[in-house]
């Protein structure tokens, strides 16, 4: 399974260069994957999960992010930050996931400039990564070995697909 961005710039099927039938793909605004919750309402990552997961037995989730990615950014500048609505208010209400990681990388980097943005797209990956960890039947699947999650980021500047080391927190290009 992959999560990815719904930039067409970063199409699993390409990058990847797999045909049809070979990966179960999610794409949604900066590739995330919201906490595990049972309130109501309609769960589309969470129900294409629990699907990939428990009824395809997916052994392997890669979560994507990529860089200059506009869901990354804007949650990055908080342009959208207090819109209704269908006026950017639920762009703004689903990158607000990344709100806990933001006041660091502003600290350390702004909030303008490839090196605070690509820092914002890779915080966003961890993100989602944590996330994932919060389902149950993730917990349960990765916990016997047969579930691996895995964070990746594809620069689409140079094409190159860096992998996450959750050991050091670090992206390191795929060679």
């Amino acid at each position: 399974m992959i999560i990815a961005c719904s930039d067409s710039r970063v199409d699993p099927a390409q990058v990847f260069d797999v045909d049809p039938g070979e990966v179960f793909v999610v794409r949604n605004v900066a590739a995330m994957v919201p906490p595990f919750e049972t309130t109501p309402g309609h769960h589309g990552v969470s129900a294409a999960l629990e699907f990939a997961v428990q009824v395809l037995k997916v052994r392997e989730i890669l979560v994507m992010g990529h860089g200059m990615c506009g869901g990354c950014k804007a949650a990055l500048t908080q342009e959208l930050h207090g819109t209704e609505p269908g006026q950017g208010g639920f762009i703004a209400d689903w990158i607000a996931m990344l709100d806990h990681v933001r006041d660091p990388i502003v600290r350390e980097h702004g909030t303008t400039g490839r090196v605070a943005e690509r820092a914002m797209e890779q915080a966003g990956v961890k993100v989602s990564l944590a996330n994932l960890r919060t389902f149950p039947c993730v917990q349960y699947k990765e916990a016997k070995g047969d579930l691996v999650l895995r964070g990746g980021f594809f620069a689409i500047s140079d094409g190159v697909l860096h992998l996450l080391d959750e050991n050091n927190g670090e992206f390191h290009p795929v060679s």
